[in-house]
């Protein structure tokens, strides 16, 4: 095998054809980044806002944090609320424009955004709507609603891990 002479040092063409190889598998394997916005609350009872509502809606980013993380091998890409705030014009806004919510999670390194919404008819049931936006294409990769009957704490993790597998899915086939 001949060996190429660069700059005082022989270097073995295979060695040299591994390490960049091992460069380039490196960045095409990475972990997906994933931003997860606060989530808003959309509560439409008669009584709205209450404290043990917002409580519970708070708790949804970090829950679904951690069921994504449980799900795949993804980097959780973290937005301060300063930041997300700016971004946002109003109640829904990030959740009805992709491309702001992509331009949001650009800022911060993230390949996917996911934006949400726990709405609360009743005091029987709820939902959690989510968005899951590309940010390279800027484009909405994912729409999911998921029904939450009652308000127990077991049933928004059940929930929230439906969710994760849903949004795990998506990712896996963009």
């Amino acid at each position: 095998m001949k060996l190429l002479k660069l700059k005082y040092k022989w270097v073995n063409p295979v060695w040299m054809i591994l390490g960049i190889g091992l460069i380039l598998s490196c960045s095409v394997n990475a972990d997906p980044r994933i931003a997860i916005l606060n989530f808003e609350l959309n509560d439409i009872t008669s009584l709205p806002n209450i404290p043990e509502e917002l409580t519970r809606t708070a708790t949804i980013k970090p829950l679904l944090e951690q069921a994504m993380t449980q799900i795949g091998n993804y980097e959780i890409i973290q937005i301060n609320t300063e930041a997300q705030n700016a971004a946002n014009s109003g109640f829904g806004y990030l959740f009805r424009f992709h491309e702001v919510a992509a331009k949001l999670g650009k800022q911060f390194g993230a390949d996917w955004v996911i934006v949400g919404q726990h709405s609360n008819p009743s005091f029987l049931y709820s939902y959690l709507m989510a968005h899951l936006i590309n940010v390279k294409t800027q484009n909405l990769a994912g729409s999911y609603d998921i029904e939450l009957k009652g308000t127990h704490d077991k049933v928004m993790e059940r929930g929230l891990r439906s969710l994760a597998k849903k949004i795990h899915e998506s990712i896996r086939v963009n």
